[in-house]
């Protein structure tokens, strides 16, 4: 069962100069990036490119910096807040009891109580 396919087992692009047939690559910089776990990130930009200000860590997930000794501080991640969190920050207790206090009025006069 030799015949067949004669292409079986090649990709895409691929011929017998291989990377050659795809022209030159542009000329290329590595830079430093420093995280504040101390991993460093060494993305590669063509000479033109302008480099940015961060770059996220593939490792940790964390913004990382040009400078070693001072890289970004980690984002502050806020706790999730339940509904009742959210009511207590806008009333205040004796609000609260208020409103309970009118809302079982009104059930006990529908009820008749």
């Amino acid at each position: 069962m030799a015949g067949g396919n004669a292409i079986r087992g090649t990709r895409v692009g691929a011929g017998p100069m291989g990377e050659s047939e795809r022209g030159e690559s542009a000329p290329r910089r590595r830079v430093s990036y420093f995280c504040s776990n101390g991993h460093e990130v060494k993305p590669s930009f063509a000479l033109e490119a302008e480099e940015p200000e961060t770059w996220d860590c593939p490792r940790c997930g964390l913004p990382a910096g040009r400078d070693s000794q001072e890289p970004p501080a980690p984002p502050r991640n806020e706790p999730y807040k339940t509904h009742l969190a959210y009511v207590k920050e806008r009333r205040s207790d004796t609000d609260g009891e208020a409103i309970l206090e009118e809302a079982l009025a009104k059930l006990r006069q529908q009820r008749g109580e």
